[in-house]
């Protein structure tokens, strides 16, 4: 096997995410051919998954594994080889990868499955890492690695970073002007490691949740070697916005179109009744996919104070309910007794 010198890159799709959403499997299947077309005018004749093509690690949905095989016919037919890495979420098991997802895939001669550790000329190859693999994989000097690593101090998320465990480093890849290609963290982030190879988590597919909200630089990566990689987003894909009404009123065009789910916070003082009218409205106007409104929590608490509302924990009106009972037989305080000791 030989890896063109231009190559396309994607990762992270998650088919059958959302409880197997027809919906998200039919935009991963739109983001492929959005992929493919892209790659075409580039003139990657390879493509690279890095990992994670379906979502669910112990079934797959009989609907989800439609389009999941749709997906790697596309990639069969437009591709000279196509690479599948393996990654966590394609495991059946966490800590070993005789069982995956994509077996079926290889009945198609030009889609390589990487279930272990591969060269293919100047490009390594690797899957998700098991036992005691980072340490073979950190002596690859090869100028090419693309994996699917859980690195520690990228962000997993918008806010929160990967904590250090104990397993691969950065540092620990110690090539020559070696460039590292990730899956797994969503977020596309680049760090230079202390031996100044450059670390990269290309960002997947597609914004996912509002884990990814407002940041919608993912897609693919086109790279040719011995240069820099470029990247593109896919101009169809889903938006998660957070923001406040006042904001939404403001700019609306700014912020929701057809592809936005959004979560509105009511900061104005408004009714509830006369905010979902603005919500209504919006949809009307801006076909928005889906906006959900969010009651302020200080407004909430006002509501409370001025209508003199008590609220109970669970403990005080099951005792209240027991307290009630009316029975000859049945003895209220061994009841209540039984409950708080339960």
């Amino acid at each position: 096997m030989k890896i063109g010198d231009k190559i396309v890159v994607f990762t992270d799709i998650h088919f059958g995410l959302k409880n197997n959403e027809r919906r998200h499997n039919e935009e991963c299947l739109a983001f492929i051919r959005w992929m493919i077309e892209e790659a075409k005018e580039f003139g990657a004749e390879t493509s690279i998954f890095s990992g994670d093509w379906h979502h669910m690690r112990s079934s797959i949905q009989t609907s989800t594994l439609s389009h999941s095989n749709i997906g790697f016919q596309l990639l069969s037919e437009a591709f000279k080889d196509h690479y599948q890495i393996i990654g966590n979420h394609d495991l059946f098991y966490k800590d070993k990868r005789e069982i995956h997802s994509v077996e079926f895939a290889s009945n198609f001669s030009n889609i390589h499955i990487i279930n272990e550790i591969t060269k293919v000329g100047d490009v390594v190859l690797s899957p998700w890492l098991v036992g005691t693999e980072h340490k073979k994989i950190v002596k690859m000097t090869n100028p090419y690695i693309f994996g699917h690593f859980e690195l520690p101090h990228f962000l997993m998320n918008a806010l929160v970073a990967m904590p250090d465990v104990g397993h691969i480093r950065q540092d620990d890849f110690v090539g020559t002007n070696q460039t590292v290609f990730s899956g797994h963290f969503h977020k596309r982030q680049v760090q230079r490691n202390t031996h100044g190879n450059e670390i990269i988590y290309m960002g997947n597919c597609f914004p996912h949740n509002f884990s990814d909200a407002g940041d919608d630089d993912r897609g693919i990566m086109l790279l040719e070697l011995g240069k820099k990689p470029i990247y593109k987003k896919w101009p169809d894909a889903p938006k998660y916005r957070v923001l406040n009404l006042s904001q939404l009123i403001d700019n609306p065009s700014a912020h929701i179109d057809s592809k936005t789910t959004a979560k509105v916070t009511i900061d104005l003082d408004i009714s509830y009744e006369e905010a979902n009218f603005i919500k209504e409205t919006m949809a009307q106007e801006y076909h928005v996919r889906e906006l959900k409104l969010i009651p302020n929590q200080s407004h909430i608490a006002n509501v409370i104070e001025t209508d003199g509302m008590k609220f109970e924990t669970v403990e005080q009106i099951v005792v209240e309910q027991l307290g009630a009972i009316e029975s000859a037989t049945l003895d209220k305080e061994l009841l209540i007794n039984i409950y708080k000791n339960i």
